[in-house]
């Protein structure tokens, strides 16, 4: 008889952990609140999905890699179109030097040509000064 109240203290043990245990768990009005946070959670959840890029969306997507590689091969496509430009300057500018010395010594011809025509001029005016007047320039006074 002498295990019957250690019985009897583990019973009521037993009884008093389940009761705490009870006491301690939620009711199904306690737990009301927490089932509609866990629905508008889910709802969260699904939207980032929708949302969300599959693998598939991201196949055709560039990496870091490619964009670098598109990157190196546009600075060199683009130094090699900047000095071909570059050429095709320098040509015009030397094209522009040699039109330059060209109009130049015509220029020069042009202007030695006038004024042997203007000596010719004068020289025939100085004895009829009204033909002064054909060059622009007034015959002296008294003619």
């Amino acid at each position: 008889m002498s295990e019957q109240p250690e019985d009897n203290n583990l019973l009521n043990f037993i009884a008093a952990t389940v009761e705490t245990m009870r006491d301690q768990m939620a009711t199904k009005s306690d737990l009301e609140p927490l089932r509609d946070q866990v629905e508008y959670l889910g709802g969260q959840v699904e939207s980032m999905r929708d949302r969300m890029a599959t693998k598939e969306d991201l196949a055709g997507v560039a990496t870091k890699a490619d964009l670098t590689s598109l990157e190196a091969r546009l600075t060199d496509k683009l130094e090699v179109e900047i000095i071909a430009v570059r050429g095709d300057i320098e040509q015009i500018h030397l094209r522009l030097d040699s039109i330059d010395r060209a109009l130049s010594a015509r220029l020069g011809q042009i202007e030695t040509e006038m004024s042997r025509l203007r000596s010719v001029v004068y020289l025939l005016a100085k004895d009829r000064p009204e033909l002064l007047r054909l060059l622009g320039q007034t015959p002296p006074p008294g003619v």
